[in-house]
């Protein structure tokens, strides 16, 4: 059966939310579909939905995402307007998916990875070493907080919210006198203005898919998955397999502390884990290696040791 492809009167609809970053994922999104296919841009619609999580309130008031709906907030209304039939796909950052996707919907697409590190950003200093004791850090980030805690018990940290432009600005009032982005989003945003420097992996493990794009669609729109899979990067999806599974047999919420990476070389995948208390007064770590295929096998394995090594004392801040 010969494939369908869209049309200027009949475009293949692209919903994403409408931060800057979000819309250069789509337009990736776009350009790599248009490539693979011969088409020119105007086939493709990009669809802005904006999602609890873009609220501007939210985020002026730099509250902790586990107060105000965890990773959902930044996919729940663009997941409604895939099963409505609204947009075609959906092009989220994977860091920011559940584990689970909504009965109908399938996530099985991903862009190639881009840099998984996080970026240390300060107008002052290059490094979290050089920050003076009792300095004031800004993150939304469990997993930033509780690593940053770990190693540096002095500091203070508070609640950072909004994207590159709101954090930078937070930075030069002097609310905090640095801040994380991942350099994956600066990357992709183009912004080498912006005074980051990357944290090794070995440094600061980074969060589950960091770095990744995933495309979401409707599990029986057979059109759409043999266009999705001709941009599908098969190196990326196998790596994030055994992320996601680490995450989702450790705890697939905001509320944990949870840093995580796979790497492959050859036929063999790395996979380093670790998980940590809010207030970084602990960290329990792990590494492994196998063959590519049982990644996520793996992952679940290594989940299985974290949380046996934590004891049920560890989670007892969950309540």
């Amino acid at each position: 059966m010969t494939l369908l492809l869209p049309t200027p009167d009949a475009p293949l609809k692209i919903g994403t939310r409408g931060s800057p970053l979000a819309l250069a994922q789509a337009h990736e999104t776009r350009d790599r579909l248009a490539a693979a296919f011969g088409l020119a841009p105007e086939v493709f619609e990009i669809v802005v939905i904006k999602t609890s999580g873009d609220d501007a309130a939210l985020i002026a008031a730099d509250r902790p995402l586990k107060e105000i709906g965890n990773k959902g907030l930044f996919t729940k209304e663009i997941e409604e307007a895939l099963l409505a039939g609204r947009i075609d796909i959906a092009v989220h950052s994977m860091k920011d998916m559940p584990v689970a996707q909504p009965e109908g919907l399938v996530l099985d697409c991903n862009l190639p990875r881009e840099d998984v590190r996080d970026g240390f950003v300060s107008e002052t200093v290059r490094r979290i070493a050089e920050l003076p004791p009792g300095a004031v850090v800004g993150t939304s980030s469990l997993r930033r907080r509780a690593q940053l805690l770990h190693r540096r018990p002095d500091l203070k940290v508070v609640e950072f919210r909004g994207n590159v432009q709101t954090r930078l600005k937070k930075l030069s009032e002097g609310v905090a006198s640095c801040t994380f982005l991942a350099m994956a989003g600066l990357n992709r945003l183009g912004r080498s203005d912006v005074p980051a420097t990357p944290i090794e992996p070995d440094d600061m493990l980074p969060a589950i898919a960091q770095g990744a794009i995933g495309i979401e669609r409707r599990g029986n729109d057979a059109r759409v998955a043999e266009m999705l899979e001709a941009i599908h990067d098969a190196v990326t999806g196998q790596r994030l397999a055994a992320e996601r599974a680490l995450l989702a047999a450790l705890d697939g919420s905001c509320e944990t502390p949870i840093a995580g990476l796979a790497e492959i070389e050859g036929t063999t995948l790395r996979l380093r884990g670790q998980v940590l208390r809010p207030d970084g007064s602990a960290a329990i770590s792990d590494e492994r290696s196998c063959a590519v295929a049982d990644g996520a096998a793996m992952g679940r394995e290594m989940a299985a040791h974290l949380l046996k090594e934590a004891g049920p004392g560890f989670f007892a801040w969950r309540g």
